[in-house]
């Protein structure tokens, strides 16, 4: 009668595995696997490699490696993922959050210290990393708008987990259209979809086949939805409010330009930790309307 692999058996076939399909962060991603399938700790997977997993451990593991070797991010098998110190919960809904999108988090948070933001929007919060960490950080009231239902019930779940939800209003909607524009906002912040439609194919695998497609495609140049936001943002901004983009290595200097024609000063780029234009942000000049 054959038995089930040890933990170290079933994590020597699945690293060997998921080297051979290409999988990147293998070795990590296996381990992660294991923790999630035997209920332990790291700690426990490495001091317990001789201890005989059950049949269902072992088809939940197999599963899972089986999913990554497919090309399944492993934050979508594992349901959650890190951002800014914390955990979220992602799904088919959202994009998986990335280190990058931390620099914009800080971007607002170093400007909000001397302008003490105390309600922001946040245009297209997906999973709501953007809107809950700043809501973690300090900031009092928060918009939190996506056109995805399936998007903000994941980032009400996480605002929830997160003990923020009483700080942030979920609004569902094309942009704009369902914010009331009586209430005016000391900043706008947004990670929309920037790459060009005709880059999408040539996107990475996990990428392309499982994130979601109307979270990524920016149109023909990649910036639409700056163009509308930036436009439609001046309803919104309090005067010397301020606007935050998330943008693309190579998309900087178009941005401001486009922020520049709808009279935002002050236009700054921040580089992420690679040493790459990441952030872009300017404030609404005083007694600017809608051009």
């Amino acid at each position: 009668m054959s038995r089930n692999k040890t933990i170290k058996e079933a994590l020597i076939a699945a690293k060997h595995s998921l080297k051979e399909s290409g999988a990147g962060e293998y070795k990590l991603d296996a381990e992660l696997f294991m923790m999630k399938a035997a209920n332990m700790t790291k700690t426990s997977v490495l001091i317990n490699g001789d201890k005989e997993l059950t049949e269902i451990e072992e088809k939940l593991f197999n599963s899972m490696v089986e999913q990554r070797k497919n090309g399944v991010p492993s934050q979508y098998i594992l349901g959650k993922c890190e951002f800014m110190g914390h955990e979220f919960f992602v799904n088919e809904n959202v994009l998986i959050p990335r280190p990058d999108t931390e620099v914009l988090v800080e971007t607002v948070l170093n400007i909000s210290q001397s302008e003490n933001f105390e309600n922001i929007i946040d245009m297209c919060t997906g999973s709501g990393c953007i809107a809950i960490s700043l809501a973690l950080n300090g900031i009092k009231r928060l918009a939190a708008c996506d056109i995805s239902q399936g998007a903000l019930n994941t980032a009400k779940r996480n605002a929830e987990y997160n003990n923020v939800l009483e700080k942030i209003s979920f609004i569902q909607g094309d942009l704009f259209e369902n914010i009331d524009k009586n209430t005016k906002y000391n900043a706008i912040v947004s990670n929309p979809p920037y790459i060009p439609s005709g880059e999408i194919s040539s996107l990475m695998r996990e990428v392309r086949d499982n994130e979601p497609l109307n979270a990524l495609d920016g149109g023909r140049d990649g910036l639409d939805f700056y163009r509308k936001i930036t436009e439609k943002s001046l309803d919104y901004l309090a005067d010397g409010g301020y606007l935050f983009f998330e943008i693309g290595y190579n998309q900087g200097e178009d941005l401001k330009i486009i922020m520049q024609k709808y009279g935002f000063d002050s236009i700054k780029v921040v580089k992420d930790y690679a040493g790459l234009d990441r952030v872009v942000f300017g404030f609404k000049r005083r007694g600017t309307d809608v051009i």
